[in-house]
């Protein structure tokens, strides 16, 4: 794997043959998401993607911070033409074609671009010290790689617009009980409980967790109906997996299968 300039990746992490860790890594400025981190994450996440023996994929940052925001620094004298042509945010939608599960670990804060970035994973375990927010709006702006969108899908529309609209930060206690994050630990504890929750994951068939995930982001761009169709036909395919036949034919015979992805 490429080396990173504002990344550092584990490919197996913790020793884990199917575990891999990315860590943002721009310390003095809290990890702010500028364009080369951006290009270098993505380019990370589609190598990982492609690496047969990789299954889990973690993204977290630092104690202080899993990202406090977009780098101000390269938009503040930007036009909205400079914006059209920059199209800055194009790379971020490669996210949505990784097929295997990240999970954004997010201890310290997660604000604007930073909230955007958890948010684009399939989920979020927080630290109790954790916090959220979309606060463009008190620099001038509003949520550009999603956050109009993806935090309302989260929060709902009264206390997503509250959230925007006021550029409050929302504690990771609130984020847990509004949906926005799967589970909170201590903050302490985070990347070892995340490491627990991804070898859960990875101890699974690979053919169903692509699968399930995909069907699971289908039903945010589809109605009920074309939702359920689209799961129908994700749930006929694991059948034709070895996966499969081994996963039941375990349960029948009250044994742990052995999952190879195939």
């Amino acid at each position: 794997m490429n080396n990173f300039e504002h990344l550092l990746i584990e490919r197996q992490y913790k020793g884990h043959p199917h575990l891999a860790c990315i860590t943002l890594n721009r310390p003095k400025v809290l990890n702010a998401l500028c364009t080369p981190l951006m290009q270098d994450l993505i380019q990370a996440l589609y190598e990982l993607d492609q690496n047969i023996e990789t299954r889990v994929i973690i993204l977290t940052g630092s104690d202080r911070a899993f990202a406090a925001g977009a780098d101000i620094s390269e938009m503040s004298e930007a036009t909205a033409v400079d914006q059209i042509h920059l199209n800055r945010f194009k790379s971020w939608r490669k996210i949505r074609l990784i097929q295997k599960p990240i999970i954004a670990a997010v201890n310290g804060f997660a604000l604007g671009g930073g909230c955007e970035l958890a948010m684009s994973c399939d989920f979020i375990l927080a630290g109790d010290k954790a916090q959220f927010g979309q606060p463009e709006i008190k620099i001038g702006t509003i949520p550009g790689a999603g956050g109009t969108q993806r935090l309302t899908k989260a929060l709902g529309k009264s206390k997503a617009m509250y959230y925007i609209l006021t550029g409050e930060m929302i504690s990771a206690q609130e984020a847990f009980e509004q949906g926005l994050v799967a589970k909170i630990f201590p903050s302490e504890t985070l990347m070892k409980e995340t490491f627990e929750v991804a070898k859960k994951l990875a101890e699974k068939s690979q053919v169903c967790l692509n699968l399930a995930k995909d069907a699971v982001n289908h039903a945010f761009e589809s109605h009920l109906d074309a939702g359920l169709e689209y799961e129908r036909k994700n749930f006929f395919l694991t059948f034709a997996s070895d996966d499969q036949k081994e996963g039941m034919n375990a349960f029948i015979e009250k044994r742990s299968p052995q999952f190879k992805g195939l």
